[in-house]
């Protein structure tokens, strides 16, 4: 099985369960918007009301709080905090960890509860988490179909004739 910060090829198929899950995550837990990051930062999908957010600074901001709160919980000896919750005055964030892989962040204000949203992420997170095994195994399965690149017969002076 691949570990945590291997890299996933995004299928469409995937892609398409994935944002339905959100979506569907969204409307269940009566939340502004909701996004998924890699552990490297990266944005995987989001849904909901993100016009005015900058999502690739949120994803990036995101991943470095997961990385900083895992060195808090290994200095105290536990293996990570799963669940983030910062409560602001006007909107909360609920982040959470999905199979050691992604991250999960629900944007809610006065117009949900945190009861609410973490009873919807629990059923959510045990969704998306099966769609990531499938996406493992089929990059798995890709990857031992294809042992050879289609670039590995080019060669730099095929590159520098293309060029010239």
């Amino acid at each position: 099985m691949l570990g945590p910060q291997s890299s996933l090829v995004m299928y469409d198929e995937e892609y398409q369960r994935i944002l339905l899950l959100l979506e569907k995550l969204l409307r269940e837990s009566n939340s502004k918007v909701i996004f998924l990051v890699d552990k490297n930062g990266q944005l995987i999908a989001a849904t909901g009301e993100t016009a005015n957010l900058d999502t690739t600074s949120l994803a990036s901001l995101t991943a470095g709080n997961i990385a900083a709160t895992g060195g808090l919980a290994k200095l105290i000896g536990e293996k990570e905090f799963s669940i983030l919750f910062h409560e602001g005055e006007k909107d909360n964030l609920h982040i959470s960890i999905i199979g050691g892989r992604v991250i999960l962040v629900v944007i809610f204000d006065q117009r949900s509860s945190l009861g609410l949203v973490r009873l919807r992420v629990k059923k959510a997170s045990s969704n998306l988490a099966i769609v990531f095994e499938d996406l493992v195994k089929k990059t798995e399965e890709e990857a031992s179909n294809n042992t050879a690149s289609p670039f590995a017969e080019i060669t730099d002076d095929d590159i520098d004739s293309l060029f010239n």
